[in-house]
């Protein structure tokens, strides 16, 4: 009974800070279940992507992925770099997620970006066990995204109008994220860096085979000039 107790706190605890995850995923998550609907897949296939890779933008990309031909190495590298930025998260996260247990197993798979910023950020109250309260915000923002996605894979089979330009909904929420990072930036190298690599390697690669070379300048060019990012983003 104690422990019961001790999760439901945590549980009500964590649900409100996941609240504005659940508008985001919900609108998201059943517009890639559309798309993967409206691209020849049944309902199961966003469901299980869902469950077991838990990527918005690298489910997205999946879909082309697997309409396309057959390369392993060519996926491989696109995952790895689409969510290297998981490395970093996960960093930033050892010293939270130690000593808990077998919920730090989970906790490692489901951290996404909404994940750790509200287990990062957020001042967990002194009567709350911090480690269900961090599992109930990675628990709860994977189910709104499996949710979201299952309902639209539904309800794509249903859709009789015209769906050309829905897979364009994941470039307008970069572009969206881009300019809000623009506006909140003090230096803009870094946003230069991602926009100049990747119009760079358009320009030679072409736009079937420019994103994996992009996003590997990218990372290298970031790596170079973290010195200088840095130090320009301190406050003066």
């Amino acid at each position: 009974m104690q422990s019961s107790g001790i999760k439901r706190k945590a549980l009500a605890a964590a649900f409100p800070h996941t609240l504005p995850i659940l508008t985001g995923f919900g609108f998201l998550g059943m517009a890639y279940g559309i798309h993967m609907s409206v691209s020849g897949f049944p309902f199961w296939y966003p469901m299980l992507m869902a469950m077991i890779i838990f990527g918005g933008s690298l489910e997205f990309v999946c879909v082309s992925m697997l309409l396309s031909s057959f390369a392993p190495m060519q996926t491989f590298l696109m995952a790895l770099l689409i969510q290297a930025r998981h490395l970093f998260y996960g960093i930033a996260m050892l010293d939270k997620y130690r000593d808990l247990g077998w919920k730090r197993f989970y906790l490692i798979f489901g951290l996404c970006d909404e994940s750790f910023s509200i287990n990062c950020s957020t001042v967990v109250p002194a009567d709350v066990d911090k480690g269900w309260f961090y599992f109930f915000v990675t628990l709860l923002n994977q189910s709104y995204w499996v949710t979201a996605a299952t309902i639209g894979g539904l309800l794509g089979s249903l859709i009789t109008f015209d769906t050309m330009g829905l897979d364009f909904v994941m470039t307008a929420m970069f572009v969206v994220i881009f300019l809000e990072q623009w506006l909140k930036e003090k230096q803009h190298l870094s946003s230069l860096i991602g926009v100049g690599a990747s119009v760079l390697c358009l320009m030679i690669f072409g736009p079937d085979s420019f994103l994996v070379p992009a996003m590997a300048v990218i990372l290298c060019m970031l790596t170079l000039c973290r010195k200088p990012i840095e130090k320009a983003g301190e406050p003066l």
